[in-house]
Formats: structure tokens, C-alpha cells, sequence
């Protein structure tokens, strides 16, 4: 169910809003984080944790701790994300992520990854969801949260 909703959701963005640069175009492979290891991390040392993606799919389900930050792919979601990130410290270990939709068409990461570095953060790592979060995390039962 949350595959589905994750997919259409992403199409239906895309056809609408403007391009903003795709994630593998600015995010380095150094900065990913893959899904087993953020869980691992999880339950030791978690990082702060921003949900970049939608509303709707951060209601659905989200990572434990996770903050929802706005999507990067709007100027609204940029602001958002800005005012959470700004009471952090720029050493603070980061890990953003969505999961709207396959890596490589995701209207979200690219921009909020940039949002973050140009603002000072040195330790932003983004989480590698490869199709959706459903399919990704949710289905593979890593931890979530239902709900707000």
C-alpha cells in the first residue's frame, strides 16, 4: 500500500512542478547512507534524522526520530527545512531522506542536500532509498513510526 501511494504520489509531482536538479546530480556517492546501515545506526548513536519528501508519506510512515522538514522540491519545503536545520549545530551528523520515488527521479533530495552544505552543515549524509520508501525501508522491517 505505501509502495503504491509512494509511486503515484511521485508521477503525479513530477508532471506538475518544476524541475529541480536530480539527486544523482549533486548528491556525492560518499554522502549516501544505505538503508541497513542507518538502521544499525539507529540503535546506537542515531543521527538527526529530516524527512525531505511529502507530508503525506511522512504521516504514512517515517524513520523513528525522524523530522518532517518540508519537501526539498519547493521553495516553502526549502524554508522549512532551513528553519529546522538552523538551531542545529553545523557539526551535527544529518541524515535527510524521502522516498517519494526511485533515486534517480526524486524532486527532493538534490535540493535539500544543497540547502544544507551551503548553510555550513559538514556531516549531511543522505539516506539511498533505491525505489521508495515502502519498498525500501518499510518492507525490508526496518523501524517506523505510523502517524505524526
Amino acid at each position: 500500500m505505501i509502495r503504491q501511494f509512494c509511486a503515484a504520489l511521485c508521477l503525479a509531482l513530477l508532471s506538475v512542478l518544476p524541475a529541480r536538479a536530480a539527486a544523482t546530480d549533486i548528491i556525492p556517492a560518499a554522502a549516501l547512507i544505505q538503508p541497513a546501515d542507518l538502521a544499525g545506526e539507529l540503535k546506537s548513536a542515531p543521527p538527526i534524522i529530516l524527512q525531505v519528501g511529502f507530508s503525506k508519506l511522512y504521516e504514512q510512515a517515517h524513520i523513528p526520530g525522524a523530522i518532517y522538514a518540508g519537501p526539498g522540491r519547493s521553495d516553502e519545503g526549502l524554508a522549512s527545512l532551513k528553519a529546522q536545520a538552523e538551531k542545529l549545530p553545523r557539526d551535527a551528523a544529518l541524515v535527510i531522506y524521502c522516498g517519494c520515488c526511485p533515486w534517480n527521479r526524486c524532486p527532493n533530495m538534490g535540493a535539500a542536500y544543497t540547502a544544507l552544505k551551503t548553510m555550513g552543515f559538514t556531516k549531511v549524509r543522505a539516506l539511498y532509498i533505491a525505489e521508495n520508501f515502502g519498498q525500501d525501508w518499510v518492507d525490508k522491517g526496518y523501524p517506523v513510526v505510523r502517524g505524526q
